[in-house]
């Protein structure tokens, strides 16, 4: 059975509460939820975590090169454009990365535009809110064919 981790950045925790303009009611575990059973129908292992902390992150990428994961499927929210560390990460990890934001980043503030994850994602989906999520596992689980 091929696996797939989600990796949540900071501040998805509050998601259904936090600036649901941009964000969407969707709560984490709304979207968590329908991943799993995404995956489970298609035969798929995923595990889904959430951390407020980079180093957190960084460690449960490290993991993934060791366990088998196929694919890394991450909203790496502000840590998208400071953390050189998660791109180091992900750029040890051999399996294909998708990002994945909520909102058009383009459409933010000029800070939101520029992206360290995008230098090692094979693919970034940005402003279709949660069905970013299942669009970036549907390309993962079609890439693994």
């Amino acid at each position: 059975m091929k696996k797939v981790l989600v990796l949540h950045g900071p501040n998805l925790n509050l998601l259904g509460t936090r600036q649901p303009e941009i964000y969407g009611h969707e709560t984490l575990e709304d979207i968590n939820n329908g991943l799993f059973e995404q995956a489970a129908l298609a035969g798929w292992e995923i595990a889904c975590r959430q951390s407020n902390h980079e180093g957190e992150l960084i460690d449960w990428i490290q993991g993934a090169r060791l366990d088998g994961t196929a694919a890394i499927i991450i909203n790496p929210a502000a840590y998208t454009h400071t953390s050189v560390a998660i791109l180091d990460a992900l750029n040890a990890f051999e399996g294909r990365v998708i990002e994945v934001h909520l909102s058009n980043v383009h459409q933010r503030e000029s800070f939101r535009h520029r992206s360290y994850v995008s230098l090692r994602a094979d693919g970034v989906i940005a402003g279709l809110g949660s069905q970013g999520y299942r669009a970036a596992l549907d390309a993962v689980m079609a890439a693994e064919r």
